[in-house]
Protein backbone atom coordinates (compact mmCIF):
# COMPACT_ATOMS: atom_id res chain seq x y z
CA UNK A 1 0.00 0.00 0.00
CA UNK A 2 1.60 3.24 -1.11
CA UNK A 3 -0.02 6.87 -0.38
CA UNK A 4 -0.33 10.04 -2.80
CA UNK A 5 -1.77 12.71 -0.70
CA UNK A 6 -1.56 15.46 -3.63
CA UNK A 7 -3.78 13.64 -5.65
CA UNK A 8 -5.95 11.86 -3.15
CA UNK A 9 -4.83 8.30 -4.42
CA UNK A 10 -4.06 5.45 -2.72
CA UNK A 11 -2.27 2.37 -4.48
CA UNK A 12 -4.04 -0.35 -2.39
CA UNK A 13 -4.19 -4.08 -1.38
CA UNK A 14 -7.08 -5.49 -3.00
CA UNK A 15 -8.96 -8.46 -1.95
CA UNK A 16 -9.75 -11.28 -5.10
CA UNK A 17 -11.61 -14.70 -4.44
CA UNK A 18 -9.04 -17.76 -4.19
CA UNK A 19 -7.93 -20.28 -7.17
CA UNK A 20 -11.25 -22.31 -7.70
CA UNK A 21 -14.11 -19.97 -7.32
CA UNK A 22 -16.34 -19.88 -9.79
CA UNK A 23 -16.12 -16.10 -11.33
CA UNK A 24 -18.85 -16.15 -13.29
CA UNK A 25 -21.11 -16.95 -10.17
CA UNK A 26 -18.98 -14.88 -7.63
CA UNK A 27 -19.24 -11.51 -9.22
CA UNK A 28 -22.91 -10.10 -9.38
CA UNK A 29 -23.80 -6.46 -11.01
CA UNK A 30 -24.32 -3.42 -8.83
CA UNK A 31 -26.61 -3.46 -6.10
CA UNK A 32 -29.05 -0.02 -7.47
CA UNK A 33 -29.70 -1.94 -10.61
CA UNK A 34 -32.84 -3.86 -12.00
CA UNK A 35 -34.87 -2.20 -8.38
CA UNK A 36 -38.44 -2.75 -10.32
CA UNK A 37 -37.65 -5.94 -11.62
CA UNK A 38 -37.43 -8.93 -8.96
CA UNK A 39 -37.27 -11.69 -11.97
CA UNK A 40 -33.49 -10.29 -12.60
CA UNK A 41 -32.59 -11.24 -8.61
CA UNK A 42 -34.30 -14.41 -8.64
CA UNK A 43 -32.59 -15.47 -11.27
CA UNK A 44 -29.18 -14.42 -9.96
CA UNK A 45 -30.41 -15.98 -7.08
CA UNK A 46 -30.76 -19.31 -8.54
CA UNK A 47 -27.84 -19.20 -11.03
CA UNK A 48 -25.46 -18.45 -7.62
CA UNK A 49 -27.26 -21.22 -5.41
CA UNK A 50 -24.60 -22.20 -3.17
CA UNK A 51 -21.68 -21.09 -4.53
CA UNK A 52 -19.48 -18.60 -3.04
CA UNK A 53 -20.66 -15.05 -4.13
CA UNK A 54 -20.92 -11.42 -3.76
CA UNK A 55 -24.23 -11.31 -4.10
CA UNK A 56 -24.25 -12.55 -0.05
CA UNK A 57 -21.59 -9.49 0.30
CA UNK A 58 -24.13 -6.96 -0.65
CA UNK A 59 -27.51 -5.82 -0.43
CA UNK A 60 -29.90 -5.16 -3.68
CA UNK A 61 -31.56 -1.93 -3.14
CA UNK A 62 -34.46 -3.80 -4.53
CA UNK A 63 -34.74 -4.87 -0.67
CA UNK A 64 -34.94 -1.53 0.93
CA UNK A 65 -37.53 -0.66 2.73
CA UNK A 66 -38.92 -4.30 3.36
CA UNK A 67 -39.38 -5.79 6.94
CA UNK A 68 -36.80 -8.03 7.02
CA UNK A 69 -33.96 -5.34 5.72
CA UNK A 70 -32.58 -4.75 8.86
CA UNK A 71 -31.99 -8.66 9.19
CA UNK A 72 -30.67 -8.26 5.90
CA UNK A 73 -28.14 -6.13 6.48
CA UNK A 74 -26.96 -8.33 9.53
CA UNK A 75 -26.96 -11.51 7.01
CA UNK A 76 -24.42 -8.73 4.83
CA UNK A 77 -22.47 -8.58 7.61
CA UNK A 78 -21.95 -11.95 8.69
CA UNK A 79 -21.01 -13.04 5.18
CA UNK A 80 -18.30 -10.72 5.02
CA UNK A 81 -16.84 -11.91 8.06
CA UNK A 82 -17.17 -15.69 7.04
CA UNK A 83 -15.85 -15.30 4.04
CA UNK A 84 -12.40 -13.39 5.86
CA UNK A 85 -12.54 -16.62 8.08
CA UNK A 86 -12.99 -19.19 5.68
CA UNK A 87 -9.71 -17.28 4.15
CA UNK A 88 -11.56 -17.28 0.34
CA UNK A 89 -9.49 -13.87 -0.50
CA UNK A 90 -5.99 -13.91 -1.65
CA UNK A 91 -4.44 -10.50 -1.56
CA UNK A 92 -3.14 -8.66 -4.69
CA UNK A 93 -0.76 -5.86 -3.49
CA UNK A 94 -0.89 -2.73 -6.16
CA UNK A 95 -3.67 -1.83 -8.97
CA UNK A 96 -5.88 -3.71 -11.41
CA UNK A 97 -6.24 -3.02 -15.19
CA UNK A 98 -9.95 -4.08 -15.70
CA UNK A 99 -11.23 -4.00 -19.16
CA UNK A 100 -15.27 -4.42 -19.47
CA UNK A 101 -16.26 -6.01 -22.90
CA UNK A 102 -19.67 -5.98 -24.21
CA UNK A 103 -20.61 -6.68 -27.45
CA UNK A 104 -17.80 -5.13 -29.68
CA UNK A 105 -17.08 -1.89 -27.38
CA UNK A 106 -14.43 -2.60 -24.54
CA UNK A 107 -14.32 -0.13 -21.77
CA UNK A 108 -11.15 0.42 -19.58
CA UNK A 109 -10.27 1.48 -16.19
CA UNK A 110 -8.12 1.02 -13.22
CA UNK A 111 -8.89 -0.08 -9.77
CA UNK A 112 -7.02 2.39 -7.24
CA UNK A 113 -7.91 3.65 -3.96
CA UNK A 114 -9.47 7.47 -3.36
CA UNK A 115 -8.86 9.83 -0.38
CA UNK A 116 -11.91 10.71 0.96
CA UNK A 117 -10.48 13.36 3.07
CA UNK A 118 -10.19 14.78 -0.51
CA UNK A 119 -14.38 14.48 -1.28
CA UNK A 120 -16.87 16.57 -0.01
CA UNK A 121 -20.87 15.61 -1.92
CA UNK A 122 -22.21 18.47 -0.86
CA UNK A 123 -23.20 20.81 -3.76
CA UNK A 124 -20.85 23.69 -4.48
CA UNK A 125 -17.94 21.58 -2.86
CA UNK A 126 -14.48 22.81 -4.29
CA UNK A 127 -12.77 19.63 -3.46
CA UNK A 128 -10.77 17.30 -5.66
CA UNK A 129 -13.34 14.63 -5.64
CA UNK A 130 -16.84 15.51 -6.34
CA UNK A 131 -20.48 14.71 -6.88
CA UNK A 132 -21.75 14.92 -10.27
CA UNK A 133 -25.27 14.92 -9.16
CA UNK A 134 -27.40 15.99 -5.89
CA UNK A 135 -26.81 13.28 -2.94
CA UNK A 136 -30.45 11.97 -1.65
CA UNK A 137 -29.24 12.07 2.09
CA UNK A 138 -32.34 9.77 2.65
CA UNK A 139 -30.96 6.95 0.34
CA UNK A 140 -27.80 7.09 2.74
CA UNK A 141 -28.79 5.35 6.15
CA UNK A 142 -28.94 1.22 4.50
CA UNK A 143 -25.51 2.35 2.81
CA UNK A 144 -24.36 3.01 6.28
CA UNK A 145 -25.73 0.73 8.19
CA UNK A 146 -23.72 -1.59 6.10
CA UNK A 147 -20.43 -0.29 6.00
CA UNK A 148 -19.97 0.68 9.48
CA UNK A 149 -20.01 -2.72 10.57
CA UNK A 150 -18.75 -4.08 7.17
CA UNK A 151 -15.45 -6.46 6.89
CA UNK A 152 -14.55 -5.59 3.71
CA UNK A 153 -16.22 -2.77 1.54
CA UNK A 154 -16.97 -4.25 -2.49
CA UNK A 155 -17.06 -1.19 -5.07
CA UNK A 156 -19.58 -0.53 -7.72
CA UNK A 157 -17.96 3.11 -7.93
CA UNK A 158 -16.95 4.52 -10.94
CA UNK A 159 -14.69 7.82 -10.87
CA UNK A 160 -14.20 9.92 -14.11
CA UNK A 161 -11.15 11.78 -14.63
CA UNK A 162 -10.90 14.40 -18.11
CA UNK A 163 -8.17 13.07 -19.81
CA UNK A 164 -8.78 14.25 -23.73
CA UNK A 165 -4.39 12.96 -24.16
CA UNK A 166 -5.21 10.27 -22.35
CA UNK A 167 -2.22 10.33 -20.39
CA UNK A 168 -3.43 8.06 -17.35
CA UNK A 169 -5.01 5.00 -18.04
CA UNK A 170 -4.57 4.05 -21.58
CA UNK A 171 -0.72 3.37 -20.95
CA UNK A 172 -1.44 1.45 -17.89
CA UNK A 173 -3.09 -0.91 -20.52
CA UNK A 174 -0.18 -0.85 -22.92
CA UNK A 175 2.19 -1.98 -19.93
CA UNK A 176 0.12 -5.30 -19.56
CA UNK A 177 -0.84 -5.76 -23.75
CA UNK A 178 1.59 -9.10 -23.59
CA UNK A 179 0.66 -10.25 -19.58
CA UNK A 180 -1.56 -12.74 -18.46
CA UNK A 181 -4.38 -11.69 -17.07
CA UNK A 182 -5.43 -12.50 -13.37
CA UNK A 183 -8.58 -12.90 -14.30
CA UNK A 184 -10.90 -13.72 -17.92
CA UNK A 185 -14.42 -14.74 -18.21
CA UNK A 186 -17.87 -13.84 -18.72
CA UNK A 187 -20.20 -12.33 -16.33
CA UNK A 188 -23.60 -13.44 -16.02
CA UNK A 189 -27.34 -13.11 -17.48
CA UNK A 190 -25.62 -11.47 -21.09
CA UNK A 191 -23.63 -8.39 -19.25
CA UNK A 192 -20.86 -9.17 -21.45
CA UNK A 193 -17.48 -10.32 -20.27
CA UNK A 194 -14.46 -9.03 -17.55
CA UNK A 195 -10.58 -9.17 -17.96
CA UNK A 196 -8.30 -7.35 -15.57
CA UNK A 197 -4.64 -7.49 -15.22
CA UNK A 198 -1.80 -6.68 -12.30
CA UNK A 199 -0.25 -3.73 -12.17
CA UNK A 200 3.04 -4.05 -10.30
CA UNK A 201 5.60 -1.94 -12.26
CA UNK A 202 6.92 0.73 -10.17
CA UNK A 203 6.96 3.01 -13.25
CA UNK A 204 4.10 2.53 -14.49
CA UNK A 205 2.64 3.47 -11.40
CA UNK A 206 4.90 6.67 -11.06
CA UNK A 207 4.10 7.75 -14.68
CA UNK A 208 0.01 7.52 -13.57
CA UNK A 209 0.84 9.90 -10.32
CA UNK A 210 2.69 12.36 -12.82
CA UNK A 211 -0.33 12.27 -14.83
CA UNK A 212 -2.81 12.78 -12.17
CA UNK A 213 -1.01 15.51 -11.06
CA UNK A 214 -0.39 17.87 -14.18
CA UNK A 215 -4.16 17.32 -14.82
CA UNK A 216 -4.51 18.29 -11.21
CA UNK A 217 -2.05 21.48 -11.55
CA UNK A 218 -4.24 24.72 -10.64
CA UNK A 219 -2.90 26.98 -13.58
CA UNK A 220 -3.21 24.58 -16.40
CA UNK A 221 -6.44 23.64 -14.87
CA UNK A 222 -7.82 27.23 -14.77
CA UNK A 223 -6.81 27.38 -18.66
CA UNK A 224 -8.91 24.42 -19.33
CA UNK A 225 -11.48 25.37 -17.74
CA UNK A 226 -11.90 29.13 -18.18
CA UNK A 227 -11.92 29.63 -14.81
CA UNK A 228 -9.72 31.53 -11.98
CA UNK A 229 -8.52 30.50 -8.71
CA UNK A 230 -11.23 30.75 -6.52
CA UNK A 231 -12.90 28.04 -8.57
CA UNK A 232 -11.11 24.56 -6.89
CA UNK A 233 -9.59 21.28 -9.18
CA UNK A 234 -11.66 19.14 -9.89
CA UNK A 235 -9.93 16.17 -10.42
CA UNK A 236 -12.21 13.32 -10.09
CA UNK A 237 -15.94 13.62 -10.76
CA UNK A 238 -18.79 10.84 -9.96
CA UNK A 239 -19.46 8.37 -12.78
CA UNK A 240 -21.50 5.90 -10.92
CA UNK A 241 -22.24 4.90 -7.19
CA UNK A 242 -22.60 8.67 -5.89
CA UNK A 243 -24.57 7.05 -3.02
CA UNK A 244 -22.37 4.39 -1.95
CA UNK A 245 -19.18 6.54 -1.94
CA UNK A 246 -21.19 8.81 -0.11
CA UNK A 247 -21.72 6.47 2.43
CA UNK A 248 -18.24 5.75 2.57
CA UNK A 249 -17.32 9.46 3.62
CA UNK A 250 -19.90 9.29 6.27
CA UNK A 251 -18.89 6.16 8.05
CA UNK A 252 -15.45 7.93 7.82
CA UNK A 253 -16.62 11.06 8.93
CA UNK A 254 -18.05 8.83 12.27
CA UNK A 255 -14.98 6.72 12.40
CA UNK A 256 -11.69 9.47 12.37
CA UNK A 257 -13.23 10.52 15.46
CA UNK A 258 -12.58 7.09 17.00
CA UNK A 259 -9.61 6.05 15.22
CA UNK A 260 -7.69 8.85 14.29
CA UNK A 261 -6.56 9.81 10.46
CA UNK A 262 -5.11 6.47 9.51
CA UNK A 263 -7.88 4.11 9.42
CA UNK A 264 -8.27 1.71 6.28
CA UNK A 265 -11.59 3.58 5.93
CA UNK A 266 -10.41 6.54 5.00
CA UNK A 267 -10.27 5.34 1.59
CA UNK A 268 -12.88 3.37 -0.64
CA UNK A 269 -11.93 0.97 -3.30
CA UNK A 270 -13.01 2.74 -7.07
CA UNK A 271 -12.80 1.98 -10.61
CA UNK A 272 -11.25 5.57 -12.24
CA UNK A 273 -11.89 5.61 -16.10
CA UNK A 274 -11.19 7.77 -18.66
CA UNK A 275 -14.68 10.06 -19.67
CA UNK A 276 -13.07 10.01 -23.32
CA UNK A 277 -12.45 6.17 -23.42
CA UNK A 278 -14.60 5.73 -26.99
CA UNK A 279 -16.65 3.21 -25.25
CA UNK A 280 -18.14 5.29 -21.97
CA UNK A 281 -21.65 6.05 -23.70
CA UNK A 282 -23.58 8.44 -21.12
CA UNK A 283 -27.62 7.02 -21.39
CA UNK A 284 -30.51 8.92 -20.13
CA UNK A 285 -32.40 7.83 -16.69
CA UNK A 286 -35.89 7.60 -17.20
CA UNK A 287 -38.58 8.59 -14.40
CA UNK A 288 -41.26 5.95 -13.61
CA UNK A 289 -44.20 6.55 -11.50
CA UNK A 290 -46.01 4.07 -10.01
CA UNK A 291 -49.80 4.04 -8.49
CA UNK A 292 -50.88 8.01 -9.95
CA UNK A 293 -53.59 8.40 -12.47
CA UNK A 294 -51.99 9.75 -15.62
CA UNK A 295 -54.83 12.30 -15.62
CA UNK A 296 -53.95 14.05 -12.22
CA UNK A 297 -50.08 13.54 -13.79
CA UNK A 298 -50.86 15.87 -16.52
CA UNK A 299 -52.86 17.85 -14.59
CA UNK A 300 -50.46 18.47 -12.02
CA UNK A 301 -48.19 19.36 -15.21
CA UNK A 302 -50.02 22.04 -16.66
CA UNK A 303 -50.78 23.59 -12.78
CA UNK A 304 -46.62 23.39 -12.46
CA UNK A 305 -46.08 25.38 -15.35
CA UNK A 306 -49.01 27.18 -16.24
CA UNK A 307 -48.84 28.63 -19.55
CA UNK A 308 -45.29 27.38 -20.33
CA UNK A 309 -46.34 23.97 -21.02
CA UNK A 310 -47.78 22.49 -24.57
CA UNK A 311 -48.45 18.88 -24.54
CA UNK A 312 -49.53 16.72 -27.40
CA UNK A 313 -50.48 13.09 -28.21
CA UNK A 314 -48.38 11.22 -30.58
CA UNK A 315 -48.99 8.28 -32.59
CA UNK A 316 -46.09 6.05 -31.04
CA UNK A 317 -42.92 5.12 -29.07
CA UNK A 318 -40.61 6.29 -32.01
CA UNK A 319 -42.75 9.54 -32.26
CA UNK A 320 -42.06 10.36 -29.02
CA UNK A 321 -38.55 10.07 -29.19
CA UNK A 322 -38.13 11.73 -32.70
CA UNK A 323 -40.10 14.42 -31.03
CA UNK A 324 -37.98 14.81 -28.03
CA UNK A 325 -35.09 15.70 -30.20
CA UNK A 326 -36.61 18.43 -32.01
CA UNK A 327 -36.58 20.78 -29.31
CA UNK A 328 -36.23 24.35 -30.16
CA UNK A 329 -33.62 26.89 -29.01
CA UNK A 330 -36.01 28.03 -25.91
CA UNK A 331 -37.91 24.76 -24.86
CA UNK A 332 -37.36 21.64 -24.12
CA UNK A 333 -39.06 18.28 -24.43
CA UNK A 334 -40.20 14.92 -22.44
CA UNK A 335 -41.80 12.14 -23.22
CA UNK A 336 -44.67 10.57 -21.84
CA UNK A 337 -45.97 7.27 -21.62
CA UNK A 338 -48.89 4.81 -20.15
CA UNK A 339 -50.73 1.54 -20.60
CA UNK A 340 -52.55 3.04 -23.41
CA UNK A 341 -50.92 6.73 -24.76
CA UNK A 342 -47.58 8.70 -25.94
CA UNK A 343 -47.52 12.16 -25.37
CA UNK A 344 -44.64 14.61 -25.52
CA UNK A 345 -44.69 18.15 -22.95
CA UNK A 346 -42.81 20.96 -24.53
CA UNK A 347 -41.73 23.36 -21.42
CA UNK A 348 -41.22 26.96 -22.87
CA UNK A 349 -37.91 28.89 -20.78
CA UNK A 350 -36.88 26.08 -18.72
CA UNK A 351 -35.65 26.89 -15.61
CA UNK A 352 -32.49 24.51 -15.84
CA UNK A 353 -29.98 24.13 -18.51
CA UNK A 354 -30.86 20.31 -19.31
CA UNK A 355 -34.45 19.12 -20.07
CA UNK A 356 -33.55 16.33 -16.68
CA UNK A 357 -33.69 19.67 -14.40
CA UNK A 358 -36.43 20.77 -15.77
CA UNK A 359 -38.70 17.93 -14.99
CA UNK A 360 -37.55 17.20 -11.57
CA UNK A 361 -38.35 20.46 -10.37
CA UNK A 362 -42.03 19.32 -10.80
CA UNK A 363 -41.82 16.01 -9.83
CA UNK A 364 -40.03 16.96 -6.41
CA UNK A 365 -42.99 19.19 -5.88
CA UNK A 366 -45.65 17.05 -7.17
CA UNK A 367 -44.49 13.90 -5.28
CA UNK A 368 -44.69 15.76 -1.97
CA UNK A 369 -48.19 15.98 -2.46
CA UNK A 370 -49.32 12.22 -3.22
CA UNK A 371 -47.27 10.39 -0.77
CA UNK A 372 -48.47 7.33 -2.01
CA UNK A 373 -47.30 7.46 -5.43
CA UNK A 374 -43.73 5.92 -5.93
CA UNK A 375 -41.10 6.80 -8.45
CA UNK A 376 -38.31 5.03 -9.79
CA UNK A 377 -35.25 5.60 -12.25
CA UNK A 378 -34.73 3.36 -14.87
CA UNK A 379 -32.30 2.56 -17.81
CA UNK A 380 -33.28 1.63 -21.16
CA UNK A 381 -35.55 2.31 -23.56
CA UNK A 382 -36.76 -1.30 -23.37
CA UNK A 383 -37.56 -1.23 -19.50
CA UNK A 384 -39.30 2.12 -19.42
CA UNK A 385 -41.85 0.81 -22.04
CA UNK A 386 -42.41 -2.22 -20.34
CA UNK A 387 -43.15 -0.96 -16.98
CA UNK A 388 -45.47 1.94 -18.01
CA UNK A 389 -47.62 -0.36 -19.96
CA UNK A 390 -48.52 -1.40 -16.34
CA UNK A 391 -51.60 -0.36 -15.16
CA UNK A 392 -51.04 2.93 -12.68
CA UNK A 393 -47.67 3.32 -13.83
CA UNK A 394 -46.72 6.76 -16.13
CA UNK A 395 -43.25 6.84 -17.72
CA UNK A 396 -41.17 10.06 -18.75
CA UNK A 397 -38.57 9.43 -21.40
CA UNK A 398 -35.07 12.07 -21.39
CA UNK A 399 -32.88 12.83 -23.62
CA UNK A 400 -29.27 11.85 -23.21
CA UNK A 401 -26.89 14.54 -21.97
CA UNK A 402 -23.34 15.00 -23.92
CA UNK A 403 -20.34 14.18 -21.84
CA UNK A 404 -18.06 16.49 -22.65
CA UNK A 405 -20.64 19.06 -20.51
CA UNK A 406 -19.52 17.00 -17.55
CA UNK A 407 -16.94 18.61 -15.70
CA UNK A 408 -17.34 22.43 -16.97
CA UNK A 409 -21.10 21.51 -15.39
CA UNK A 410 -19.71 20.58 -12.25
CA UNK A 411 -17.12 22.95 -12.07
CA UNK A 412 -19.84 25.89 -12.65
CA UNK A 413 -22.94 25.07 -11.57
CA UNK A 414 -21.89 22.46 -8.59
CA UNK A 415 -23.80 19.62 -10.09
CA UNK A 416 -26.20 18.02 -12.11
CA UNK A 417 -30.23 17.87 -11.55
CA UNK A 418 -30.00 14.06 -9.66
CA UNK A 419 -30.47 11.21 -12.04
CA UNK A 420 -29.16 12.91 -14.65
CA UNK A 421 -27.17 10.69 -16.79
CA UNK A 422 -26.15 6.35 -16.64
CA UNK A 423 -22.80 5.18 -17.89
CA UNK A 424 -24.08 2.75 -20.08
CA UNK A 425 -27.57 0.25 -19.61
CA UNK A 426 -28.01 -1.56 -16.58
CA UNK A 427 -26.73 -4.88 -17.77
CA UNK A 428 -23.45 -3.06 -18.53
CA UNK A 429 -22.98 -1.38 -15.12
CA UNK A 430 -20.37 -2.66 -13.05
CA UNK A 431 -20.18 -6.15 -11.16
CA UNK A 432 -18.44 -6.59 -8.05
CA UNK A 433 -15.19 -8.47 -7.95
CA UNK A 434 -12.46 -6.55 -6.23
CA UNK A 435 -12.58 -6.07 -2.20
CA UNK A 436 -10.68 -4.67 0.28
CA UNK A 437 -10.71 -4.29 3.90
CA UNK A 438 -11.93 -1.88 5.75
CA UNK A 439 -10.92 -2.62 9.31
CA UNK A 440 -7.90 -2.72 11.45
Amino acid sequence: MRLYPSIGIQIPDILLPISGIDYQKWAVIACDQFTSQPEYWNQVNEIVGEAPSTLRLILPEIFLGRQDEESRIQSTNHAMKHYCQEELFTIHEGMIAVERTIGSIKRKGVMIGLDLEKYDYNRGSQTLIRATEGTIVDRLPPRINIRKNATIELPHILVLIDDPEKTVIEPVFESVSESNPLYDFDLMLGSGHLRGWSVTNKQVEHNLVSALEKLADPVGFGKKYHVGPEKGVLLYAMGDGNHSLAAAKSVWEMNKLKFGLNHPSRYALIELENLHDPALVFEPIHRVINGADPDAVLSGLKSFYGARVKIENVDSMDDMINSVMRHGDFSQRVGLLSADSFMVAEIMQPESNLPVGTLQSFLDVWLKSVPSVKIDYVHGDDVLASLSAKPGFIGFYLPSMQKDELFRTVILDGALPRKTFSMGEAHEKRFYLEARKIIE
